[in-house]
């Protein structure tokens, strides 16, 4: 089971969504820091900033979860590849919250005027090689199923 190369990426996986809980995902500057992130109670309560908020707590979880229970799904390699497919629609679902929230936040700023400055933080950098590894943990699989149906034929 360790010995695959893909449940090694997986773990990666989950070991970053679960690292990017724990890190603001953006900041803005305006007279006080505001930061995005998933424990963060959200300052501004517009209805579509605060339900972007909640759905980056939910996303990121997911991708960790997801990820690491394809781990042990290494057996069955078409729901390991379904799973891998799931988790990677997660992390864009967490990177399109976090985006989308960011942009709303700053919306809110504009109107009203302040001079702000806006930057990601580290959570957004961590989120940014599971991708990556998501991928290469779907050729993985892939590579297993072409050995396996190979052993097969013999």
């Amino acid at each position: 089971m360790i010995a695959r190369i893909q449940n090694l990426y997986l773990l990666l996986v989950g070991l970053l969504a679960v690292t990017s809980m724990f890190f603001p995902f953006w900041s803005f500057s305006a007279g006080q820091i505001y930061l995005i992130s998933d424990f963060a109670v959200p300052e501004i309560t517009t209805a579509g900033y605060a339900f972007l908020c909640y759905a980056e707590r939910l996303f990121s979880p997911l991708t960790a979860i997801v990820a690491v229970t394809a781990i042990f799904l290494f057996k069955n390699r078409a729901i390991q590849s379904k799973l891998i497919t799931l988790a990677l629609i997660f992390f864009v679902g967490d990177l399109f919250a976090g985006l989308t929230a960011a942009h709303f936040m700053n919306l809110h700023f504009e109107a009203f005027g302040a001079a702000v400055t806006h930057k990601p933080e580290a959570g957004f950098f961590i989120l940014l090689p599971e991708p990556l590894l998501l991928m290469l943990a779907l050729k993985g699989v892939e590579k297993d199923e072409k050995i396996a149906n190979a052993y097969k034929r013999l």
